[in-house]
């Protein structure tokens, strides 16, 4: 009878682990591709035929790749269904960010809206979908949130069904970005006049689930190894950054290094986290601004407010265009709106508050997250004074030739200083994106930068 109790309570302990170790229970992951997409998004649509029911992603009118890996826009030949100006602004805030409200007031002249048909374009490969419901299932966060347990394979969208607000953001910092990719991109900081000069960078982002020779044990914490290359202009070209992006930054910070060209030397780089000034950004963007939220999330209070409708950017095959130049992009304030495209589609609204006992010149960060693709598609950030300082907008597109939803451009706006930071623009560049490319363990390895910074 001893023995026979023991043996139940050890059942019953197993059972209770096994319970804990689950994010969600097994019903409520059998959601995930049937009244929810495989990504945990709504299928359905809304009331009134605005936002459209998920049918799989991939516009069906999806167009040809031109030479350079550039895609056509599948809806060139549609208009605006109505452009939001200061002068409209009001009758459709509640659909806006507050961020978004104040460019009408700081731009009332110039600054517009475009809202066209709302079109769901994202739809990811099988195996990407396995992933997200093998993650339901087993990852748990932990240290408060700041890490992930259980989250193995091919490691993408911790928490589809998120409980609360870091599990939210979890599914952008861990969303799918096509494997290993490699781009050639530009950066611009316009003066309050519209004039700048490019920054052109080369980076790599790799997985260590896509590095053949990778040592697993010497991986098992990192999320990601990126790589950054400036090319020009010539007096920063030849700096690299190398960082190594982990899954607990708690229990491991992200590791970083940089080789300055012109001293010939690979330093360590604590400064890249949280806000630590952006690579050649002239003080326009911190460190976590890349990618529109990057790092670890320590030191936040994320609160999870709900989800709503909102007009956000969608679908910027247009401002993606080859024939366009930079200076048709960049103009004095913002960057030219007559090539955005905005939609209306439902987001993740999360707000991240500082913890009492962290320090961040953000100390606000109100975002919300497309729900089909986990992007940040909207963030805007306040000061210590609780003042709205600067608004990011991450214009996407869905890249179908690769079943990869991605960012355009990401813009900056500082609405005190009257000047902003583009970043991403390949428009002049010799080709587009470069996804699922060969990486070697010898390249993320701080010996390797040297190499990689010679002019």
């Amino acid at each position: 009878m001893r023995k026979m109790i023991l043996q139940c309570s050890a059942l019953a302990l197993s059972l209770l682990a096994a319970n804990v170790m689950a994010a969600v229970s097994p019903d409520e992951a059998a959601k995930l591709g049937t009244s929810l997409t495989p990504l945990g998004a709504e299928k359905a649509g809304n009331a009134d035929g605005s936002i459209p029911a998920w049918t799989g992603g991939i516009p069906k009118n999806a167009g040809a790749v031109d030479s350079k890996g550039f895609l056509a826009d599948p809806f060139a030949n549609e208009k605006p269904l109505f452009i939001i100006t200061a002068a409209t602004v009001d009758k459709y805030k509640d659909k806006l960010s507050d961020g978004q409200v104040a460019m009408f007031k700081r731009y009332p002249e110039t600054y517009k809206i475009p809202v066209y048909t709302s079109h769901r374009t994202v739809g990811l490969p099988a195996e990407i979908y396995e992933s997200a419901k093998r993650s339901a299932l087993n990852v748990q966060a932990i240290n408060d949130g700041n890490g992930l347990a259980n989250f193995t394979g091919n490691r993408y969208y911790a928490f589809p069904i998120p409980k609360n607000g870091v599990e939210v953001l979890w599914n952008h910092i861990t969303r799918y970005h096509g494997g290993n990719l490699r781009r050639i991109i530009t950066q611009a900081t316009p003066q309050t006049n519209g004039s700048y000069t490019p920054i052109r960078f080369e980076e790599e982002v790799a997985v260590p689930q896509q590095i053949p020779d990778m040592d697993p044990a010497k991986a098992a914490n990192v999320l990601t190894f990126f790589k950054q290359s400036v090319t020009a202009p010539a007096r920063l070209a030849g700096n690299v950054l190398l960082v190594h992006e982990t899954l607990d930054q708690v229990k491991e910070p992200r590791s970083a290094w940089i080789y300055n060209a012109g001293q010939r030397r690979v330093r360590r780089a604590p400064q890249v986290a949280y806000d630590g000034p952006g690579t050649a950004a002239d003080g326009l963007r911190t460190s976590d601004n890349f990618d529109m939220f990057s790092g670890a999330p320590d030191r936040y209070d994320w609160k999870l407010v709900g989800k709503k409708e909102m007009y956000i950017p969608y679908n910027s095959y247009k401002l993606d265009s080859p024939s366009l130049k930079y200076d048709d992009i960049i103009k004095a304030g913002h960057i030219n709106q007559d090539l955005t495209r905005y939609e209306l589609h439902r987001v993740w609204e999360v707000v991240g508050t500082v913890k009492p006992s962290e320090r961040h010149i953000y100390a606000k960060r109100h975002m919300y997250l497309d729900e089909d693709s986990w992007q940040v598609a909207l963030a805007d950030h306040y000061d210590g004074r609780g003042q709205l300082w600067r608004v990011a907008e991450g214009h996407a597109q869905f890249y179908y030739d690769h079943q990869v939803p991605a960012y355009t451009v990401e813009t900056l706006y500082d609405i005190i200083a009257g000047r902003y930071i583009a970043l991403g623009m390949k428009n002049e560049e010799k080709h587009s994106f470069e996804f699922g490319f060969a990486a070697k363990a010898a390249d993320y390895t701080p010996a390797a930068l040297r190499a990689s910074g010679v002019r």
